[in-house]
């Protein structure tokens, strides 16, 4: 009988686990942040990283795609933390083509790559420096569907209408908002 509740408890549990997608599961030994690396990039080429944020911008190129991101605290699982401070932004450098309508501003992106070095490049007038990543592997995290909002809500169980075949001249009680 312990073997059946083990099991049933192991089940329960796998299913609560935070699932990591494969691609971006191994996390680089002594994984450096965005600004740790922004201070000297030269001096942390060849670095593995895993990285993830915001993507701002899409640029293709003629033999490699660059996508600006604006980095964010990773949870367990690898997702970038929507509600978490930016510790600066980077370029992912994919080889190849990457189409800017699946890869598109806003969306999250965890990268695992290598620091390749620095571009200085404009944000506005301000002349930023970017550390330059070459991916080896990534992951585009689906966008989260918004709450549906109904424009009725039904009211409270206390706010419902006891009698509600009755015409409203046997009782006297204010019409609820929602009856018209």
């Amino acid at each position: 009988m312990n073997k059946i509740y083990s099991v049933i408890l192991v089940v329960i549990l796998s299913g609560c686990a935070t699932q990591v997608p494969v691609s971006i599961s191994t996390i680089p030994a002594g994984n450096l942040t965005v600004a740790e690396v922004r201070a000297g990039p030269n001096r942390f080429a060849g670095s593995e990283v895993r990285w993830g944020g915001v993507i701002t911008k899409v640029e293709n190129k003629a033999s490699q795609t660059w996508i600006e991101v604006v980095s964010r605290e990773l949870k367990s699982n690898g997702q970038p933390r929507v509600d978490s401070g930016s510790s600066g932004r980077f370029i992912a450098s994919f080889p190849g083509f990457v189409d800017p309508v699946v890869y598109n501003a806003g969306q999250l992106l965890t990268v695992v790559g290598t620091i390749e070095g620095e571009t200085t490049r404009p944000i506005g007038e301000y002349a930023y420096l970017f550390p330059l990543v070459a991916v080896s592997t990534s992951y585009l995290w689906p966008e989260e569907d918004e709450p549906v909002r109904h424009e009725y809500y039904p009211p409270p169980w206390w706010y419902y209408d006891p009698w509600p075949y009755y015409p409203r001249s046997f009782y006297p009680r204010p019409h609820p908002p929602y009856r018209r």
